[in-house]
């Protein structure tokens, strides 16, 4: 019965539509006659008005089921996401094959979670929410310890092998009787000695007027920052200590804190603060008394460096001429640089963009300086950017090769690789005569593999003072 009446009904809605089109049709019609039919004025009239179209919007009922495909349920999204973790976890698992034990502990600490025996709940660092379907629940899982890690790994921070016959032909040229280092809490220590044994007549005399004694309260306050930052690991910092860039005395302000204490953590929140809130002298400073110290006890200690450091001496380079003079400058001036310090701090230069006028200084700077196999690294990457160099830094490169002439010790490989690098990137901007005496150079200090290629470069190239066919023309 309900197919017949479905049958009755389809050729009765069929002749209702094509009677609707024929009236529309004959409306249309009736339309255009009386617009032939009247004046100028009505035309501009029925211009200006609006007239309605014949098109019918279609609408459909099942509303919900296209809004269904267009979204997807919360549940899904977040079992995509749980999968989308687990397969990253996999992937860093067969990257990195460790012991079982160990295994065990980054499995746990990278979200896999205890298993059901184990009975452990998992600690949750959003909010707090009953149900499962929840939004919240996404962003309870944090990075884990393996990504963090794989993350420093790629910034730059893994452990240096050095060769052994490197390390003994740079220990050669390091100085014998090094200057003793300074901290901060020496130079401090100093102010205070020279305070106490000033008499009172000197008092007079503006130009050394003592230190000023710190209010008790302020010396509370700066305790409890130093056992904030001594803990430290993540969040925000004391109040107290984001306003010592601004005292007139906070170097001795900072010393309260005990900066060799710090975490690795504090020491890359405190390089942020200094180094956008202090000028550039005083920011070379806090680099070359505060960050350097303990940059070079990392390095000794575990024979790398750790990531937040690594990533403090990137945000020092925020001030390049105060990295340069704090940092840099001074470790080639100690003459005690080693092989592993110098790779270290080497690859920021690699990574990070300098301005050419601070690369230049310090590249004139350290070929000026008595000579040490760590020079040689800094050099070669100075180079290795590819500056366009003004003639006078390239002539004290040029002096700066040419006084091992009389030097009659075996130079490290490494100088003869700075050599070739300076003879590659800046071989047509040398002049005939520096390239002979050059080349002379290599008869005295010559190396099986590398002189040659040296040689091969400086013959087979223009020369500066040389003019060509086109300019005599």
């Amino acid at each position: 019965m309900c197919s017949g009446v479905a049958a009755a009904a389809m050729p009765k809605s069929r002749s209702q539509s094509r009677a609707t089109a024929a009236a529309h049709t004959q409306a249309q019609a009736q339309a255009q006659a009386l617009q032939r039919d009247c004046g100028l004025a009505q035309h501009i009239l029925q211009a200006d008005a609006v007239r309605p179209l014949g098109r019918q919007k279609l609408r459909h009922s099942g509303r919900g089921e296209a809004e269904d495909e267009e979204y997807v349920e919360p549940r899904l999204s977040r079992r995509i996401l749980q999968q989308a973790r687990a397969q990253q976890r996999q992937l860093l698992a067969e990257q990195r094959p460790r012991d079982n034990s160990h295994g065990a502990a980054g499995d746990e600490a990278a979200g896999a979670g205890p298993g059901p025996d184990s009975g452990s709940k998992t600690t949750l660092l959003g909010p707090a929410s009953k149900g499962g379907d929840s939004d919240s629940d996404l962003e309870d899982e944090w990075p884990s310890l393996e990504i963090s890690a794989e993350i420093a790994r790629e910034g730059g921070c893994e452990e240096v092998t050095v060769d052994p016959e490197d390390d003994k032909a740079i220990d050669m040229f390091m100085n014998k009787n090094p200057p003793l280092r300074r901290t901060l809490a020496d130079i401090i220590m100093e102010r205070i000695t020279e305070k106490q044994t000033e008499v009172e007549s000197a008092m007079s005399d503006s130009s050394r007027r003592p230190m000023p004694q710190l209010d008790p309260r302020v010396l509370e306050v700066y305790k409890g920052v130093r056992e904030v930052l001594c803990k430290y690991r993540s969040g925000k910092l004391p109040k107290a200590f984001k306003i010592v860039p601004a005292l007139s005395n906070w170097e001795q302000v900072l010393y309260l804190t005990e900066p060799e204490s710090w975490t690795a953590a504090a020491m890359f929140q405190a390089t942020r603060i200094f180094s956008a809130n202090l000028k550039a002298k005083m920011a070379q400073r806090f680099y070359n008394l505060v960050l350097l110290p303990r940059v070079r006890d990392d390095i000794v200690e575990y024979k790398r460096l750790n990531f937040h450091l690594y990533m403090a001496l990137k945000k020092a380079l925020f001030k390049p001429g105060a990295w340069f003079k704090g940092i840099l400058l001074p470790l080639c001036e100690s003459g005690t640089c080693t092989l592993r310090e110098a790779i270290i701090i080497g690859s920021i230069l690699t990574k990070c963009s300098i301005p050419v006028l601070h690369t230049s200084a310090a590249m004139l700077k350290i070929a000026e300086m008595e000579y040490n196999g760590a020079n040689s690294i800094f050099l070669r990457l100075m180079i290795d950017k590819k500056y366009a160099l003004p003639f006078r830094v390239l002539d004290a490169l040029v002096f700066h090769f040419l006084r091992f002439g009389a030097d009659r010790r075996c130079l490290p490989v490494l100088w003869h690789q700075s050599l070739l690098t300076f003879a590659q990137r800046y071989k047509e901007d040398l002049s005939a005569e520096q390239k002979d005496s050059l080349v002379e150079l290599l008869r005295s200090h010559c190396h099986p593999t590398i002189s040659p290629e040296i040689r091969r470069e400086l013959l087979n190239s223009k020369s500066r003072d040389v003019e060509t066919g086109m300019a005599m023309e």
